[in-house]
């Protein structure tokens, strides 16, 4: 049988499918792979780092022996937040160039044990904040990819790359997964192990990833969860909510259409579609979100804006110094607005229903100074829910606009399970043509 005829427009199932069928080799893909680096992330620049060398001796000791999991032969990328053994983790900083950690992350460590080959580090803004790095969109380089994990989303969705790592503490998974049109996942909080990624905000940071596919996410987020049951379970019926949030507003012409026009040809495909209108309590939580960001973030970087203030961006230093601002019972009534939306939510969205709802404001902004707004994503980072974003439409102009999937927290599965045919349905990815 013969090899794909271009491996590095493979998604992660079909090159581990193909792998496991004798019909491509890890050094194969690794090689397709390498190839479209070098003759595109000159001008994308979406890796910190690309390990070629420990890339090679992995994908030639996955060679040599038999299929050792899921992921056997597939190549990663990390965000340069997260550990791996042996390479820089930067931060995104000069401060931390020669930082190599002699561990991987817990994440890391799974992904080896699934076969999985670690093909470097991506592009992440400063320290996983808003100072953003190089990093282009790679629909159309003179906007940005969206942040913090910007290379990451840039690398997938310029098919450098199948599958990659990132985080979310306000918006850095969704929001780049929408800017880039492609799918991103941020699950549940606490659904993985965070042990060895960059601690940031603990109330809210969340490792997440970026795909071009949901069958490759949920691959993805079986083995992060570290779940023996790699099949998704039978998807059951579930009623659609058209959420605009609180922050609706701010959403373009073209993205109000994008959610209208999706929810009625849900409706149309015979789906229970209603309008789902959220409390008054939510329109404080991205408030509080922000609050819990800034102040957490200045009991953990803190002592890096002190010791690195001439290496720091004045983005970093200006955030991390309004979070020591942040009064104790400014923070402890951000906890409180957190939990109690936490509660009422769980009370509103039942098990069997999803919502619908923005994945940014609208399409990548121009320029690459700032990553965009997140503010489609602060309140479901702040409540610990499970969202995948992907791609929805495009605008006049082709870049994409990213919807999201919202569901009831600890429902991970059943939500990749559902929007598997849901975005079947919207026909997401298929008008969504990936670079050249």
């Amino acid at each position: 049988m013969n090899a794909p005829a271009d491996p590095a427009r493979l998604g992660a199932a079909q090159a581990a499918a193909a792998i496991a069928a004798g019909r491509l080799g890890a050094e194969e893909l690794l090689k397709a792979l390498l190839s479209r680096i070098d003759a595109r992330d000159g001008e994308v620049q979406a890796w910190a780092c690309v390990d070629a060398e420990g890339a090679w001796s992995q994908a030639r000791a996955l060679d040599r022996r038999g299929p050792v999991g899921p992921l056997h032969g597939v190549p990663v990328g990390i965000k340069d937040v997260i550990d791996v053994a042996g390479i820089p983790s930067a931060y995104g900083s000069p401060a931390f160039g020669k930082n190599i950690p002699g561990a991987d992350a817990a994440c890391v460590a799974r992904l080896r044990r699934a076969g999985a080959l670690i093909l470097g580090k991506t592009v992440t803004a400063e320290f996983a904040t808003y100072h953003p790095g190089p990093t282009r969109n790679p629909r159309n380089r003179e906007r940005t990819p969206g942040g913090s994990s910007s290379g990451s989303a840039a690398a997938v969705a310029d098919c450098q790359v199948p599958l990659a790592l990132g985080t979310q503490t306000a918006g850095s998974v969704i929001r780049p997964a929408s800017f880039c049109g492609i799918f991103g996942f941020k699950p549940s909080f606490g659904r993985y192990d965070i042990a060895g990624m960059l601690p940031t905000a603990p109330s809210l940071d969340t490792l997440g990833s970026f795909a071009r596919s949901v069958e490759d996410i949920a691959l993805l987020d079986a083995v992060l969860a570290d779940e023996e049951q790699i099949a998704l379970p039978e998807r059951r019926e579930v009623r659609i909510g058209i959420c605009r949030s609180p922050a609706w507003e701010q959403a373009s012409p073209d993205m109000r259409h994008t959610l209208e026009a999706a929810g009625l040809l849900l409706s149309q495909a015979g789906w229970r579609v209603e309008e789902v209108s959220m409390g008054a309590a939510f329109e404080r939580l991205a408030a509080a979100q922000a609050v819990l960001h800034r102040h957490e973030s200045y009991r953990c970087l803190g002592v890096i804006r002190r010791a690195h203030a001439d290496l720091v961006s004045e983005v970093f230093r200006n955030f991390i110094d309004a979070g020591e601002r942040v009064t104790p019972e400014e923070y402890a009534e951000a906890l409180a607005t957190q939990a109690a939306c936490r509660a009422e939510l769980d009370a509103m969205l039942p098990p069997d229903t999803l919502w619908l709802t923005p994945g940014a404001p609208g399409v990548a902004p121009e320029g690459i100074a700032a990553t965009g707004d997140p503010a489609f994503s602060r309140i479901w980072t702040a409540l610990g829910v499970p969202c995948l974003g992907f791609p929805a439409a495009l605008d006049a102009a082709g870049m994409p606009l990213g919807l999201q999937w919202i569901a009831r927290r600890g429902a991970d599965r059943a939500l990749l399970s559902a929007a598997a045919e849901l975005c079947l349905v919207l026909g997401a990815g298929r008008r969504i043509s990936f670079p050249d």
